[in-house]
């Protein structure tokens, strides 16, 4: 449409319904072009969440919490389609010459205005002392900044919150996460919270369950007076019942009233009672080409808090300005109130007309409705009360789970009306649209509840394609469907930007994925699991190029099916490449060409831990050892003070190792005999075993003698995931063997092999593979299993995932390497033993090896040794202390531009970094200057200098880290990798983002930093400092532009933030200590006589019914 005929369209309000309102509309108006929008905004933020404002007292950052950045905005800039103005408020409207003026004495005209002014909290101005200092609304971003400050000036006093509502628990929870109150309490005038959206049994269950977390809860309560100082500061409160409490914060939260007094002086029409902009069906005001959206309006005298029906007017009025030429108008109709929420990590929900049967039905299905009967007599009335409401109630109660459901039915249990659910809500997306949709139950209501319900299924099969996914933003199952469909969207993230769903609470996330993937599927374009964006394959596809072509380097593999031929990858591909050359071709993993693939724990040969240090574990195959070598252990742990413990696998873990200390310690381990145990590795961990027939008296079978040659045989063997195996003497299964990768069981006839078992974060029971297997026959069955595995498995997949997702599943596997199905069992089993000759001990050659034994030093330019955790004493050996309560959220990249002075110094020789450009992730280096530590890196001919700290956990390490690069965008397409750690807000992007400078994922939990410029790429809240570096040819050293020494050691030293004691979190047995008592290591108490009977104090009492499991229900 040309300019001069576009229809100007003015929004006052930036919220989360004005801003829906605008996306809806640009969205649809985007082929016609009818409309340019200006939206005037009252607070200096663009859009925010306020549904997730409660998140902004951890990271402090506005930005996390707006809704579309403000490139978003730019983008719809050109051409007028939108512009914004913040920080104005508007004064007036004037609907004759339809203008509205600003208080900056802007006058801005309009063709349509919508008003989306929202509502303001709610201050008790009728209670003495509402105006203290100290009293506070929850409202805006500014509310907080007020609370914030005032909070951390009245540190170790009382918070307390008015008000037991959403809105107050949100409070509540805020001021908690505040840290700065010794105490805070809830003030509420009802018998329980929520008394708006729960019954007493399920608000009492709330009660209980939130003051569990700390909150102090006073019920039945109503404020009287606020007690202030002569300084006007809050003091505490004086009830109506004249009971007195003290308090230096008081944060009202009784509820929101429409913002109308812009519209009322404007002559539009208000309600006089609750207020709000009187709004029609097609949300019209009394007044033309003036329209009402959100917690303003009110409709049929009905205002509404939450931001569902909100969304809904911005749908209809959207809709109707577009498409209503060519469609019949929409109308708005009465809004869902149903409500699904997480309050101090409490889940509540309730839905549909959750009151009917306390209020009596607002409507009933029409065949639901009676028949007209005869009506009930005055007198009867009189006498036995009102006839009871057309409802039934169904209730569950579990007081162990704490779980209250409560569902309304008509009275013959065809129609489900609503209801209400505490503890577990996980059924309360399928509910909802039986409400809305009045079908007539095809189940008895008792299965609503009882109902079995599968694990880990997400329900998105049994959902009707109006069934609303995300209450936030009003998005159905149809529009993620229709979008996965039509090509718009092809990863969850697109989802998510495309319909906005998730983008609210975020509580439908699980949902919206499982849609998607199901989608996909049915497209016949199911979810990919390449590695990441550099490969368009799957770990199995690149393991069968690599081993076909035979390639070596990560250079040759990207040449051959690399997405970008010049990559070096990322920290989610190169592992997997590691891996796979380790797999196939068994190189030292600290070889300089592939020392740059290894992950955390392969890039020293240990485990690291919590401070920085390594753990060292020797191999003890089977868990056989022999006393010399116990004490060689024994021997090492005392001197380098290391803290000792048997593990799960029968070995011997020793924790504490400093890197620059671990050559000597295993120097003398190797010298006692032993090896390594690869606990570091995916590989062959342990092989567990009873003692069977060598000295069991039930054993039928040597399981250790069987456990030894198996762990024999396959150590050091790395495979896509860790695996474990364990053999037992018999069938009492001493050694656990059906919960391992792999198992063998001692049988008269031989042994029987289970497969694909493990423990962990979901067990599996291993499968019986084969029966009676002579021993003989074991290893060869065991090289196939283990090396199909291997080639076809998934990266980071374990052996339990792995035979779950494989075509066929157990059938298949028994015919692949029993029956020889795809004829490669002789393939398999030369491959397995090419790589069991081709085994060394991976410690041994590293001392050995002089270039590799270098790596071992804290410092690259200095011998010093530096702590950077506290140890302390517990049970009788040194531990690091906890990790720190919080993250270093500190703006350090922006260090840069306040030092007071930089100049260039040289910090390490130049030939250290000899041969970085020919390896897959450069070269590091950690250097000491002063009490700072530096993280140095020369990545393809470029030097880079950071921090060494890891603000997330305070951790010393980011120069161990692997170092990532994106993929340019002309580059083939392909889904981003998957963040190793969640993004804190939904616009955060991937790792395998815009082609920019390359990043360093941190070897603890992989926040991922720029090395230009210090941003977390996956977590916004933290930041590096980042440093010029250059090398210079006159000297042959490298220089690293830095601040003063004492500058810079206040800044960023190891002095400051190195984790001690008071930085550490509680210890998360200090209440059970306190309960039983506890000190360490028990001994005899005095007066303990060892052969003398137990007095008992307190004797045993009969139970009633005559005791015994007589006298217990029967189930």
């Amino acid at each position: 449409m040309a300019v001069d005929k576009r229809t100007k369209l003015v929004v006052v309000g930036l919220g989360m319904v004005g801003i829906a309102f605008i996306e809806k509309l640009l969205k649809l108006d985007a082929r016609a072009r009818e409309y340019d929008i200006v939206v005037i905004g009252e607070e200096p933020h663009l859009a925010y969440n306020r549904v997730g404002l409660t998140s902004f007292f951890n990271h402090r950052k506005v930005e996390n919490l707006y809704l579309n950045p403000k490139e978003w905005y730019a983008l719809y800039a050109p051409d007028n389609k939108l512009s914004y103005h913040l920080n104005t408020l508007v004064t007036s409207i004037n609907p004759e010459n339809k203008t509205v003026s600003c208080v900056n004495d802007d006058v801005v005209s309009y063709d349509i205005l919508v008003l989306a002014t929202g509502s303001d909290a709610v201050l008790p101005r009728h209670t003495p002392g509402h105006d203290a200092n100290g009293v506070f609304v929850y409202r805006t971003i500014e509310d907080l900044e007020k609370l914030i400050a005032f909070g951390n000036a009245h540190k170790g006093t009382v918070g307390t919150v008015v008000g037991g509502g959403l809105l107050g628990l949100e409070a509540a929870n805020a001021m908690m996460d505040l840290r700065c109150f010794d105490k805070v309490k809830l003030i509420e005038r009802n018998r329980w919270v929520l008394s708006r959206q729960l019954d007493a049994d399920a608000g009492s269950l709330v009660v209980e369950k939130v003051t569990a977390l700390g909150l102090e809860i006073l019920l039945s309560k109503r404020v009287g007076k606020i007690k202030t100082d002569e300084g006007n500061n809050v003091t505490g409160v004086i009830f109506e019942d004249g009971e007195e409490m003290d308090c230096s914060t008081i944060c009202f939260a009784i509820g929101v009233r429409p913002r109308d007094s812009l519209a009322r002086s404007a002559g539009i029409k208000c309600a006089d009672r609750g207020g709000g902009i009187l709004v029609n069906n097609d949300l019209s005001t009394n007044i033309p080409d003036i329209y009402a959206i959100g917690e303003c309006a009110s409709w049929q005298n009905q205002t509404f808090g939450l931001i569902a029906p909100g969304i809904e007017m911005a749908d209809v009025l959207s809709f109707n300005l577009t498409q209503a030429k060519l469609h019949q108008p929409r109308v708005f109709k009465r809004p869902d109130l149903s409500t699904k929420l997480k309050l101090l990590g409490v889940d509540v929900a309730s839905f549909g007309d959750f009151f009917a049967d306390r209020d009596g039905p607002s409507s009933l299905p029409a065949k639901a409705v009676k028949k007209k009967t005869e009506d009930q007599s005055i007198v009867k009335t009189v006498v036995s009360g009102p006839p009871p409401h057309p409802v039934k109630a169904l209730i569950y109660k579990d007081p162990f789970a704490q779980v209250y459901k409560k569902y309304l039915f008509t009275t013959d249990g065809k129609y489900l009306l609503g209801g209400m659910m505490i503890g577990d809500t996980s059924d309360y997306i399928k509910l909802v649209p039986m409400v809305r949709n009045q079908k007539e139950l095809e189940i008895p209501p008792a299965q609503l509840i009882l109902g079995a319900k599968k694990d880990g299924d997400d329900g998105a099969d049994d959902l009707d394609d109006d069934t609303q996914i995300c209450s936030c933003h009003n998005v159905t199952k149809r529009d993620v469907v229709n979008n996965v469909k039509d090509g718009t969207c092809k990863t969850v993230g697109d989802v998510k930007a495309c319909t906005k769903a998730g983008t609210g609470c975020g509580g439908c996330m699980p949902l919206v994925t499982s849609i998607f993937t199901k989608t996909m599927t049915e497209m016949g374009a199911e979810v990919t699991n390449y590695l990441c964006a550099h490969f368009n394959y799957s770990r199995a596809d690149l393991y069968n190029i690599i081993m076909v072509k035979r390639l070596k380097t990560l250079a040759d593999v990207m040449q051959e099916a690399g997405n970008d031929k010049e990559s070096d990858g990322c920290e989610a591909c190169k592992p997997a490449v590691g891996s796979i050359f380790a797999s196939l071709w068994n190189k030292h993993v600290m070889d300089k060409t592939t020392h740059g693939l290894q992950d955390t724990n392969d890039r020293f040969l240990g485990n690291i831990q919590r401070n920085g240090t390594f753990s060292v574990i020797p191999r003890v195959s089977a868990g056989e050892i022999t006393p010399d070598k116990l004490i060689a252990i024994g021997e090492v742990a005392k001197k380098y003070n290391l803290y000792t413990k048997i593990t799960g696998g029968q070995r011997i873990d020793m924790f504490g190792a400093k890197k620059q200390d671990l050559i000597d310690i295993w120097t003398r381990l190797i010298e006692a005999g032993m090896e390594s145990g690869h606990a570091y590795a995916k590989s062959l961990r342990t092989v567990k075993s009873c003692v069977g027939t060598t000295w069991c008296r039930f054993g039928v079978g040597d399981s250790v003698g069987m456990a030894v040659r198996v762990e024999e045989r396959y150590k050091s063997i790395r495979s896509p995931h860790k695996i474990k195996g364990g053999v037992s003497g018999c069938v009492r299964e001493c050694a656990e063997a059906q919960n391992k990768d792999f198992g063998l069981i001692a049988t008269e006839k031989g042994f029987n092999i289970f497969v694909a078992g493990n423990g962990g974060a979901k067990p599996r029971h291993a499968e019986l593979l084969a029966k009676d297997v002579p021993p003989s026959e074991v290893i060869p069955i065991l090289d196939r299993y283990l090396m199909f595995y291997i080639r076809t498995a998934d990266k980071l997949q374990r052996t339990a995932r792995w035979l779950e997702n494989l075509p066929g599943g157990l059938r298949y596997l028994k015919e692949v390497v029993l029956e020889d199905k795809l004829g490669i069992c002789a393939s398999l089993e030369a491959q397995m033993q090419e790589l069991v000759d081709s085994f060394f001990d991976e410690w041994a050659e590293a001392i050995r090896n002089p270039a590799i034994a270098a790596k071992f030093k804290q410092f690259a330019n200095t011998n010093e040794v530096v702590e950077t955790v506290e140890t302390e004493k517990d049970r009788e050996q040194s531990r690091p202390v906890y990790w720190p309560k919080d993250a270093a959220e500190e703006d350090f990249k922006g260090l840069k531009d306040r030092w007071t002075s930089t100049a260039w110094q040289p910090v390490i020789e130049a030939s250290y970094f000899a041969g970085a450009d020919a390896t897959p992730n450069g070269i590091s280096a950690n250097i000491k200057r002063g009490d700072t530590q530096l993280a140095l890196w020369r990545v393809r001919g470029k030097y880079y200098a950071t921090q060494q700290m890891c603000p997330h956990k305070r951790a010393f390490a980011l120069s161990d880290g692997l170092i990532g690069q994106d993929v340019p965008s002309s580059s083939p397409s392909s889904p981003p990798s998957p963040p190793p750690s969640p993004p804190s807000s939904p616009a955060e992007k991937e790792p395998c983002g815009d082609a920019k400078a390359p990043w360093v994922s941190c070897p603890f939990h992989k926040r991922n930093f720029d090395l230009s410029s210090g941003s977390c790429r996956n977590d916004s809240t933290l930041s590096i400092a980042t440093f010029p570096a250059e090398e210079r040819a006159d000297d042959g050293m490298v220089y690293v532009k830095l601040p003063p020494v004492d500058e810079l050691d206040a800044a960023l030293g190891t002095a400051r933030w190195m984790v001690r004691k008071e930085d550490a979190a509680p210890s998360q047995f200090d209440e059970l200590d306190k309960k039983i008592g506890f000190k360490g290591h028990r001994a005899r108490k005095p007066g303990v006589k060892p052969m003398a009977d137990v007095p008992m104090r307190k004797p045993v009492q009969v139970l009633p019914g005559g005791g015994g499991c007589g006298a217990a229900p029967e189930w």
